[in-house]
């Protein structure tokens, strides 16, 4: 099993989400995040002051997913949230040594 965690700009969590409920993932798990990459923030004016906004709004998206559908699960989070700007996030691939489902005590890939 392996996890897969994608940083993506927050508008484009719904195609995203229904990009991957197209190709049957059942579960996912959402998070706000702030972060920066090479885009390193950038300045904005607010009552005549400049001030740096170091920390990017994000969204960070994890699903644990069999083996056999990693590359899969990757084009589809990439093309659906592709914009061709500076920004448009990363996708990270994990190992997953173990799942257990808690209401029923079941373990490995069935458990997802």
């Amino acid at each position: 099993m392996k996890k897969i965690e994608a940083i993506i700009k927050p508008f484009k969590l719904e195609e995203v989400k229904d990009a991957l409920a197209a190709i049957n993932i059942q579960g996912m798990t959402m998070l706000e995040v702030k972060g920066f990459g090479r885009q390193k923030g950038h300045t904005e004016l607010y009552r005549g002051s400049e001030y740096v906004v170091d920390f990017i709004p994000k969204i960070k998206i994890e699903v644990v997913v069999p083996e056999s559908m990693v590359e899969q699960v990757i084009k589809t989070i990439e093309k659906a949230a592709w914009t061709g700007k500076i920004g448009d996030g990363k996708i990270f691939v994990s190992s997953i040594e173990e799942t257990m489902r808690i209401r029923t005590g079941e373990r490995g890939e069935i458990a997802l």
